[in-house]
């Protein structure tokens, strides 16, 4: 089937009883088993929920995978996956990620004795060189924030796979729209189903997804036991924005782009990051490696000052942490979303104080470009 009849169709078949086309809330915590020692493919809902099993069907086949398992966040997706590794594993990671990555790496997974190297991914001699014996994972994010950066998928999982690592790639900036990391040799793929999946900002989700048996029955075990599960309301609140992933997904594409446009050619915006722009670094890699360029887009200011005039004069951009939704969300990552990592890595990274990223929603491009430019004036 294609995408958007997979957004709709894909793991939802009608409730049976009932026959509703939406699939309902299960709202319960435990199931009354017929006898003992046998029950109807649910005991207790930690372990299993019908509204969250539908969900992970769909968001599984969108993502051309076998197996997905929902947790109640990002973070806990991505913490789960780490904790099929033991003390003195090793991990590859890109030296530019969602701040919340890196707290999660720097200040809980190091305490239980994981090993994490930082390189710029988007250079894979610089990957291969930093891979150990030891080394199980390469962690992934493309494109990167808040930095734009894109990554080829299939040439870091070539050389990752030559070293018997696992790739991951958090697809959240794309959604599987505009990539599908496990078509590109990636072994596991999360999200914040918070993002573009659900897409109304009324949700907070997420979800590891893979082609693997084996990595699928550990994410599974590891789902239960320790019990960070999506509720059965984000369920359906995920599965009801998937729905509409694909027609959103086509606005904010050409708004994102109709956005870069205008900001690479305002002077009181320095520099703007952007894939689909022509002298974007990877322009060329993200032509070949996405459908599109997506909606979000980085512009520096030069200043705290500059950055804080503007943000304080939008109007119709909300200013706000989080990215994806309906409406545009426009962000200061320094002091919100990279406000862990430290000082001298952010300025090396160029997430300088004067640096501003934005989620462009799906509201008529024009007053969004007026409200932007408006805002300006301020600078």
């Amino acid at each position: 089937m294609g995408f958007s009849t997979d957004c709709i169709h894909a793991g939802q078949e009608p409730e049976p009883v009932t026959g509703a086309v939406t699939y309902p809330i299960f709202q319960t915590s435990t199931y009354v088993q017929p006898e003992l020692g046998r029950h109807k493919g649910f005991e207790y809902a930690r372990t299993k929920n019908p509204t969250r099993s539908v969900l992970e069907a769909n968001l599984a086949a969108l993502e051309r995978g076998k197996h997905a398992h929902c947790f109640a966040s990002g973070m806990s997706a991505t913490d789960t996956v780490f904790r099929m590794l033991k003390s003195g594993d090793h991990v590859v990671a890109g030296e530019n990620m969602y701040g919340g990555s890196f707290r999660l790496f720097n200040k809980v997974c190091e305490k239980f004795g994981l090993q994490f190297t930082y390189v710029d991914t988007a250079c894979v001699n610089k990957v291969r060189a930093a891979l150990r014996p030891n080394t199980k994972i390469v962690f992934l994010e493309t494109p990167t924030n808040p930095m734009m950066t894109v990554t080829d998928i299939a040439a870091c999982a070539k050389v990752a796979h030559e070293n018997d690592s696992l790739v991951v790639v958090d697809n959240t900036f794309c959604s599987p729209w505009l990539q599908q990391p496990l078509e590109l040799g990636a072994d596991i793929v999360v999200h914040s189903t918070t993002k573009f999946l659900n897409g109304h900002s009324d949700s907070v989700g997420g979800v590891v997804i893979t082609n693997d048996d084996a990595i699928a029955e550990q994410i599974g075990f590891l789902q239960n036991a320790v019990g960070a599960i999506l509720s059965p309301m984000d369920s359906w609140l995920i599965l009801r924005g998937v729905k509409t992933l694909a027609v959103r997904m086509k606005q904010h594409e050409e708004n994102g782009r109709a956005m870069a446009d205008y900001l690479s050619r305002q002077p009181k915006a320095l520099k703007t990051y952007y894939p689909g722009l022509p002298d974007h670094p990877q322009h060329e890699l993200a032509k070949r490696q996405m459908r599109g360029f997506g909606a979000m887009i980085s512009f520096e200011l030069g200043s705290l000052a500059n950055a804080k005039k503007f943000l304080d004069r939008v109007r119709l951009c909300s200013l706000g942490e989080s990215l994806g939704g309906v409406e545009t969300l426009i962000s200061h990552p320094e002091s919100m979303t990279h406000a862990s990592v430290p000082v001298e890595t952010r300025t090396r990274l160029g997430i300088t104080p004067g640096l501003v990223r934005i989620s462009v929603g799906i509201e008529d491009v024009e007053d969004l470009i007026a409200d932007v430019h408006q805002a300006f004036a301020a600078v």
